[in-house]
């Protein structure tokens, strides 16, 4: 793994990257939605399994947009990684974040795994401090339900 984004031999995944960037920077869902394999899995680091499908992982990506504040990339690695579905290797792209969500300051990472046309076909997201996970969770779980993506909770 290298950590200049512009030494990665796979140009079709860096390209995927810089796009997948500034999409998330301009708050657009139409150039994420482009970026996306329609069997795309999105491995949350508050749900068990995966979001599937590019209609789900668009609108997930909905509620993060509005979810997040003050979110920014702050670096990148790009290299060949294995996948969660099928564990084959793929290339794949790093892209650190912070950001606040529901008072807490995040630390996270986003695994984008591409396919052979440099499409997204995977999604992990990782964060930091347990606080935050959970804060984020909250947030993102009560979109989803707003949205009717996902019903609400039974406990509720």
């Amino acid at each position: 793994m290298t950590s200049h984004i512009h030494d990665y031999e796979g140009e079709d995944a860096v390209t995927t990257a810089d796009r997948f960037r500034t999409a998330v920077n301009r708050r657009d869902l139409a150039a994420l939605d482009d970026l996306f394999t329609e069997d795309i899995r999105f491995y949350s680091p508050v749900k068990f399994t995966p979001f599937e499908g590019k209609p789900m992982v668009r609108g997930l990506f909905r509620v993060l947009l509005r979810t997040f504040e003050d979110f920014r990339y702050v670096g990148d690695y790009t290299g060949t990684a294995r996948t969660s579905a099928d564990d084959t290797s793929a290339d794949s792209a790093v892209l650190l974040f912070r950001a606040r969500a529901g008072g807490r300051e995040i630390h996270g990472i986003d695994l984008l795994h591409f396919d052979d046309d440099g499409r997204i076909k995977e999604f992990t997201v990782m964060v930091r401090p347990l606080s935050a996970v959970r804060a984020l969770g909250e947030a993102v779980l009560a979109g989803l339900v707003a949205d009717g993506l996902v019903p609400a909770p039974a406990d509720r």
